[in-house]
């Protein structure tokens, strides 16, 4: 769907405004971010009100806002959105884009605009075949925008021929093939892994770590916006996730998700084990909860299966993308593991960065490649982190 996807919508003056109200609720439904543009002429033909509780964002109109000067920045519209659609876009609003005419903000923010722009013209038949219009069409389009023919049909004039500006379900489905067509990592299978692993000492206690999930879930959102289709393999955790593209399987312990890595490893294409697996677990588990009695407790620990160890070696087509969380020697440690382990990339953290790490929203890491390649970035937030680590993921499918 569209889940992630920022639309700019831009509405000019044309009795097809009505259409836009479907249109940005066809959007929004399917998981997009909606803003939206209106000129002043097309404010006589929808509602304002309507649009904004529709897209759920104010509406932009004006270069200020109040009376307090607050300012409609078009730059930062244009940089916000993956696309721009016109639509409608009128005879007026047609000109003044073959012609770098800026008289209001819509048209402010075209000129400003660094994503793709689809235009669906709207007017009657007369004013469409002129050849002024045409000309401003193929104008347009030789700017690199995209085209979407209005269809044939009766006119508001009562004039019957092309004019009618493409239906709501029309311009969505192209948009929806657009974000499908573009996604870098579209009928990719990814495989990740999230969250902790609780080892059981009885039925009431376990062996566990802070590990939230957090991060995980971010990369497992972010690649599935790119097009992936993830199995998210995740250790006990509150979050949830709603998106179409992920398969989330639950599971408790090291043994378990190993088992569920390794079910789905050979139909992976790129792996990332962002879980905190437990190292060690309870050699024997108590049926019954163990009592308090005497001064201590002794537990027999033994090793849990090097998930990441086993996917490096049975690696055939895999991308294998591991984290490394240190305390110390964190460079030199995280640099072992990706040769031992015979991992693609590695994502190294420390718990020695303050507000990174486990249960917090922000990560600061450090991108190992086994090129000896290194990128080290600052604190942001873990969805940032995870558009970090898509991007060095779309470097190695493309080197």
């Amino acid at each position: 769907m569209l889940e992630g996807k920022k639309i700019l919508l831009g509405i000019s003056g044309s009795i097809a405004a009505y259409k836009c109200a479907a249109m940005t609720r066809l959007f929004v439904k399917a998981g997009a971010e909606v803003q939206v543009l209106i000129t002043a002429n097309a404010a006589d033909f929808v509602s304002p009100l309507t649009l904004a509780t529709l897209s759920k964002n104010p509406v932009h109109s004006q270069f200020v806002k109040n009376n307090q000067g607050e300012w409609t920045n078009h730059v930062e519209l244009g940089l916000w959105a993956d696309l721009f659609i016109i639509a409608p876009c009128s005879a007026n609003t047609l000109s003044k884009m073959a012609n770098g005419i800026c008289d209001n903000l819509l048209l402010a923010t075209y000129l400003s605009a660094k994503c793709p722009v689809f235009f669906a013209p709207a007017m009657d038949l007369d004013m469409y075949l002129h050849p002024s219009t045409q000309a401003n069409i193929q104008k347009i389009i030789g700017y690199g925008n995209t085209f979407i023919e209005p269809n044939a049909g009766e006119l508001a004039s009562g004039l019957v021929g092309p004019g009618r500006m493409a239906e709501p379900e029309e311009i969505f489905e192209k948009t929806q093939a657009f974000f499908n067509h573009s996604l870098p990592l579209r009928n990719l299978n990814v495989l990740i892994t999230a969250g902790p692993t609780y080892e059981a000492i009885d039925p009431v206690r376990f062996i566990g770590n802070n590990s939230s999930g957090k991060m995980g879930f971010a990369i497992a959102e972010t690649f599935a916006n790119a097009g992936a289709h993830i199995n998210l393999v995740c250790g006990p955790t509150h979050l949830k996730i709603n998106h179409p593209n992920i398969k989330r399987i639950d599971v408790t312990s090291a043994a378990q998700m190993h088992q569920n890595v390794m079910a789905n490893y050979t139909n992976a294409d790129v792996v990332v084990m962002s879980a905190a697996v437990a190292d060690f677990t309870p050699v024997q588990i108590s049926s019954e909860k163990i009592k308090k009695q005497g001064t201590d407790l002794q537990l027999s620990l033994t090793k849990t299966t090097d998930i990441l160890a086993e996917l490096g070696k049975n690696k055939t087509k895999q991308i294998l993308i591991g984290f490394a969380l240190e305390t110390n020697n964190e460079e030199a440690n995280a640099l072992e593991k990706l040769k031992r382990k015979n991992l693609d990339l590695i994502v190294l953290n420390s718990l020695q960065d303050k507000d990174a790490g486990f249960a917090g929203e922000n990560n600061k890491v450090t991108i190992f490649e086994k090129t000896g390649k290194k990128t080290a970035y600052e604190l942001k937030t873990k969805n940032a982190v995870a558009q970090d680590l898509l991007k060095h993921l779309i470097q190695l499918l493309h080197a």
